[in-house]
């Protein structure tokens, strides 16, 4: 079982930064691709973008690219999505999962977060 816990949301105006952290508990965090989705009000949760075992590996939706950035500390247990450039669009509840491989897919996360409402004002 692994637990994860984000944090870090709130509301920012557009074109700001906010940074969503992700802590895990349980088993090895670094079995795990870190994979970071949204759900925006009335929506399907959609993938935002995902970072490998060791953090070599990243890859992000066409939306977000360029504007968010995820990186992982093995050593902290700990994920974090960096997102810059804010768009009212990107409003959405975000969540960390943990998957046994690399995929975009959200049925290839075994484990989910609680989810952090990021709100971005126009």
């Amino acid at each position: 079982q692994v637990q994860l816990v984000e944090s870090g949301g709130g509301l920012v105006q557009a074109g700001g930064s906010l940074r969503l952290s992700c802590a895990a508990s349980g088993r090895t965090f670094s079995s795990y691709t870190m994979g970071w989705f949204r759900q925006a009000p009335g929506k399907e949760r959609e993938f935002v973008g995902y970072i490998g075992l060791f953090g070599f590996s990243t890859y992000y939706a066409d939306s977000v690219k360029g504007r968010f950035t995820i990186s992982r500390d093995n050593a902290k247990n700990t994920a974090s999505l960096q997102m810059n450039s804010l768009k009212p669009e990107d409003t959405a509840v975000y969540y960390c999962a943990a998957a046994s491989r690399a995929t975009a897919a959200i049925r290839g996360y075994d484990y989910w977060g609680q989810g952090t409402q990021v709100t971005v004002s126009s």
